[in-house]
């Protein structure tokens, strides 16, 4: 029986070949945009790495925002990637990185790249309602409750201040939607911009280190003070649309980060 919302239509992905298939595949999701990340995949593509792009909410049968979104959305995909190739990663950024950790969870990938991460599950509201962005089985994930009382003191927002304070709100919710990165087998690759003014993902991302090294597992991060929320790895324009926000960093300070994770992430993937 189909699991709802956990449907990909055609309109909703973007499939991209490469010319030298190197046996590695990759599932490529977005953040809060949600937008289908074809220029990214084509990029891999380019490169040796057979690529599904997906938009996992806001599409045909899915859930209009990031609410209640079953991981089995991911876990399809993967599995349709798996019949093609050796070799299947998952690749996110900001909510979609927050996916592919969780997914990588509870089905085994090949390696996660992780791009403006969190350590943790957040929450999303539908028609005045809060629940945990995600579900698993028909369960709904823990998640952290936002600070009801923080306002923005910025237009266009930032919204580093909120998840800052609401990480520290609750210890035992924070502790709950804790994201189980030790049982990720395989290879962890982070970035993370000092600069992001979205969320902490710098400090997420050591938090996920610190973690992983606890079980003895080891996590590669990549990381600039002057980068922000949003990566551009080598070739890419810079991104457009979402939902308005201060985002950080600049152009100059995202390329050279995306720069220096390129290289690992070609072989990581590959």
């Amino acid at each position: 029986m189909p699991i709802p919302f956990a449907q990909v239509s055609d309109a909703d992905r973007h499939d991209a070949f490469p010319p030298t298939p190197t046996g590695g595949a990759v599932l490529l999701l977005a953040g809060s945009s949600g937008r289908i990340e074809r220029e990214r995949a084509d990029l891999l593509a380019a490169h040796g790495i057979r690529v599904r792009a997906v938009r996992w909410f806001g599409g045909e049968g899915q859930r209009a925002v990031p609410y209640r979104v079953p991981l089995e959305i991911f876990m399809g995909q993967l599995d349709a990637l798996r019949a093609e190739c050796d070799r299947v990663s998952i690749f996110g950024t900001s909510f979609g990185a927050e996916a592919a950790l969780l997914t990588a969870t509870v089905t085994p990938v090949h390696a996660v790249i992780a791009v403006s991460p969190s350590s943790v599950a957040w929450g999303g509201v539908q028609d005045g309602c809060w629940s945990s962005h995600w579900t698993f089985e028909g369960q709904t994930l823990p998640w952290v409750p936002f600070d009801e009382e923080w306002m923005p003191g910025q237009d266009p927002p930032e919204y580093l201040g909120l998840y800052e304070t609401s990480l520290r709100r609750n210890a035992a919710a924070t502790e709950a939607a804790t994201i189980p990165v030790e049982r990720i087998a395989g290879t962890v690759i982070l970035t993370a911009g000092g600069d992001d003014r979205v969320w902490p993902s710098a400090e997420f991302a050591a938090a996920i280190v610190k973690r992983r090294a606890a079980h003895g597992l080891p996590t590669e991060l990549f990381s600039a003070p002057d980068a922000g929320h949003r990566l551009l790895l080598p070739g890419e324009t810079v991104a457009t649309g979402g939902t308005s926000m201060r985002r950080g960093g600049d152009e100059e300070s995202d390329r050279m980060l995306g720069s220096r994770v390129w290289p690992r992430v070609l072989d990581a993937l590959r």
